[in-house]
């Protein structure tokens, strides 16, 4: 069974790249969606880069999309709460990767096979 998805504000959500891009856009660059089994996917951007990460629980570290031999670090990665963090740029993927991985999951429940990840548990 394929699990529904919500943006943690209670929204439903239908079309998860179509949400995604109407949040940036109205700077909302912190989005988390909770799955009908209780699967959390946080999704942080700077609007060039993003973190991805995926937890099988609320209190789960989870695992997160990384970028294999990028190189620097980027900054802007606005939270919810106003905090302005940074991180390495292997850490996060480009934006459209950041797209295209969510896709998957909440499509799919898994991560793309061609994905890179890291399990931080």
């Amino acid at each position: 069974m394929i699990e529904s998805w919500a943006v943690d504000d209670g929204s439903a959500v239908q079309v998860v790249l179509g949400t995604l891009r109407t949040r940036i856009g109205e700077g909302q660059l912190e989005t988390w969606l909770t799955s009908s089994s209780g699967r959390k996917l946080a999704f942080v951007t700077n609007s060039e880069r993003a973190m991805v990460v995926l937890m099988d629980h609320q209190d789960d570290v989870g695992e997160h999309a990384v970028a294999p031999g990028a190189a620097g670090s980027s900054d802007g990665f606005v939270l919810s709460n106003g905090q302005d963090d940074a991180y390495p740029d292997v850490d996060t993927v480009p934006l459209e990767e950041a797209f295209r991985i969510i896709d998957h999951i909440v499509g799919r429940g898994a991560w793309p096979a061609d994905a890179h990840w890291a399990v931080d548990r």
